[in-house]
């Protein structure tokens, strides 16, 4: 029998292929009439393009978002979107640009329109995250949503082969501890199967043929699906693992999804059985720890924490950490796991397959 909440975010997508250019239509209809238009550094050339199509909506350009919102950027853009009496953000990027456009919205209550070139997902939470003192503190409030997303998959079509396998991984991430939360309900079951699947046609697709239009829109809206259910449930395991080994040890947010997410299911496979039924449907394989591990060993994507920047040294660490505040999750992993999580890490680490 079914037993279930379901809360539904108000949001506006706007989905398909050159929609971008709806942007300056999609700020009027928040009332808003100066934009602050952030992004990463590397993308300053085409966050100008889109001020610069802005005319007079567009108040500035904030162009240092970087990995995991250090305190200390969040406090700088919402001091100049203030100077510059912007009365709405746009965030075009991927989760870095997305969460800064959070945290000046978590104080100012600034609306936000987001504008997802990866496949992070981000945009569709009312989840936020903040780095301060080596350390990452999540959390939730209505304000941080955007308001409107736009989703052009033209946007997308030079994302790096490499970037989109692990940032379309780390979407099926949120998916899949979507499927066994605490608070998991039918829609959000539905999304989560529909969303893994969509990447798992899209990503060697685009490994093969990266400006392919068809499977960049798949990816895309993959992402928006798997989004949806990181918006909608809580995560678990896979998330406070890649919380520690990011805001902590400063490790690139999609590859140590990418790596720890065939670990994080194995630990998780004999307490959600249905989920991971699931999960491996969606990625066409038997086992779904073993289909996530092949669809980014498969597809170039890193299987190793030692090969994006994690010293061995800091395992036990790290280890710690995020057994100390453990989330919810379907088993338990608190102080008297550290032991298994302590193997987990280790796993990971080596780039061993999934047990």
């Amino acid at each position: 029998m079914h037993d279930f909440i379901h809360t539904t975010h108000p949001q506006r997508v706007v989905f398909g292929a050159g929609s971008l250019r709806h942007l300056a239509r999609e700020i009027d209809a928040l009332g808003a009439k100066r934009a602050l238009v952030l992004c990463t550094p590397e993308q300053r050339p085409q966050a100008e393009r889109v001020a610069a199509s802005l005319g007079a909506q567009a108040a500035g350009l904030f162009d240092r978002a970087v990995m995991h919102v250090p305190v200390e950027t969040a406090r700088e853009a919402r001091d100049l979107a203030r100077q510059l009496g912007a009365d709405c953000a746009v965030a075009l990027g991927g989760g870095s640009t997305t969460g800064l456009g959070k945290a000046i919205a978590l104080e100012s209550g600034l609306p936000i329109v987001a504008i997802p070139t990866t496949y992070a997902g981000s945009e569709m939470t009312p989840i936020y995250g903040l780095t301060e003192n080596g350390l990452k503190k999540t959390g939730k409030d209505p304000r941080v949503l955007p308001r409107t997303v736009i989703y052009d998959p033209e946007l997308s079509r030079t994302l790096p082969v490499g970037l989109s396998v692990t940032s379309g991984i780390n979407a099926i991430a949120h998916a899949a501890e979507g499927l066994y939360a605490q608070d998991s309900n039918p829609v959000m079951d539905l999304m989560a199967e529909e969303g893994i699947a969509a990447l798992a046609r899209a990503l060697p697709a685009i490994r093969t043929q990266p400006d392919d239009l068809a499977a960049r829109s798949d990816a895309l809206y993959g992402a928006w699906l798997c989004g949806g259910v990181l918006g909608a449930v809580g995560m678990a395991l896979h998330h406070k693992l890649c919380h520690t080994l990011g805001g902590s040890f400063n490790l690139p947010h999609a590859e140590v999804h990418t790596v720890v997410l065939p670990h994080a299911l194995a630990f998780n496979a004999d307490a959600a059985p249905r989920a991971m039924e699931r999960i491996a449907r969606a990625l066409g394989g038997v086992s779904a720890p073993a289909a996530v591990y092949a669809l980014a060993r498969d597809n170039g994507a890193p299987v190793a924490l030692k090969d994006i920047g994690m010293r061995a040294a800091d395992l036990d660490r790290a280890a710690d950490i995020a057994v100390a505040n453990p989330y919810w999750n379907p088993r338990p992993f608190g102080p008297a796991e550290r032991d298994a999580i302590r193997a987990l890490l280790q796993r990971a680490f080596d780039g061993e397959p999934p047990a």
